[in-house]
């Protein structure tokens, strides 16, 4: 088995945590590569070889697991390039929320034991697929697709289609079409609904529109979203899990469904969403009992 390491360069100290990965592995005869990014934070010696260090597209092909070490974004960006290669990602958290993460680096023996051992299984999320008619480019997403003003200081408008049948026109500043996986992220703060990510649905959350009335929408996973936006300003702005962005001159009809392959993420057996939900989002907390401890 290969394990391929890939990590945020930014984190103070990222260095040392992937030095500790990389003697958990020596430690249970796991071979492992790099991302070619990590050199620069590894003091690097004549007796590493630098045939382990990769780009994250090789090191995703020739790997078996792809541990990412980060936050969510670093995650997102791994598994992006994974499951182009059908390689499933684990995620040690070494940023702030880490809602993506199995495990944080505390725990990074029992971690490597477990992958060892076998002691995991492996979720399939949604993936979305998302087609521009004024772009060649298909786009995809694991969390979410966002079409919104970018730098525009008025609304656009936005008309949306479900497998070609008329639901609603409203203006906003943008809208979101978010997975499973996605929605406790950018849906979740413009007051979409969180949802399992074991539910093969997509949904639809405006971004501050401006009605009383327009509200977050759950779709099945066969559903086809037409979305045709219009701006006064020169460019629509199109941004896939926060980090590929891409610009059309409006108006734009932008087509999303769910991709034909998922992306993998390994769970392993010490882990629970709602243990996740509660932790690290206050999901379900009682205030009152939160006021009493402080």
């Amino acid at each position: 088995m290969i394990i391929g390491i890939n990590g945020n360069i930014q984190k103070e100290n990222i260095g040392k945590v992937i030095k500790e990965i990389i003697s958990a592995l020596s430690e249970n005869s796991l071979n492992y590569l790099l991302a070619s990014d990590l050199k620069n934070v590894l003091d690097y010696d004549s007796n590493q070889s630098t045939e382990k260090f990769l780009s994250l597209k090789n090191l995703s092909e020739r790997s078996d697991i792809i541990i990412s070490v980060g936050g969510d974004g670093t995650i997102l960006a791994t598994a992006f390039e994974a499951q182009a290669f059908d390689k499933p990602v684990v995620g040690v958290n070494f940023g702030k929320l880490g809602f993506l993460a199995e495990t944080d680096i505390s725990q990074v023996k029992e971690l490597i034991k477990d992958i060892k051992n076998k002691n995991y299984s492996i979720e399939e999320r949604m993936l979305l697929k998302g087609i521009c008619k004024e772009g060649s480019e298909t786009i995809f997403a694991i969390n979410d697709i966002v079409i919104d003003k970018g730098g525009w200081p008025k609304m656009i408008e936005l008309k949306i289609l479900v497998d070609d049948e008329y639901v609603t026109t409203f203006s906003a500043d943008g809208v979101i079409v978010a997975t499973p996986t996605g929605s406790t992220g950018y849906s979740l703060s413009c007051g979409g609904p969180i949802v399992s990510p074991k539910a093969d649905v997509m949904t639809i959350s405006p971004i501050s529109p401006h009605s009383l009335s327009i509200r977050p929408l759950v779709l099945p996973n066969s559903a086809k979203i037409s979305i045709k936006a219009n701006s006064h300003h020169t460019k629509v702005q199109i941004n896939c899990d926060g980090q590929r962005v891409y610009f059309f001159t409006p108006p734009i009809e932008l087509t999303i469904c769910k991709n034909d392959k998922p992306f993998k993420l390994i769970k392993t057996m010490n882990s629970s969403y709602f243990d996740i939900l509660r932790n690290k989002l206050l999901w379900g907390l009682d205030v009152r009992n939160i006021s009493k401890r402080n």
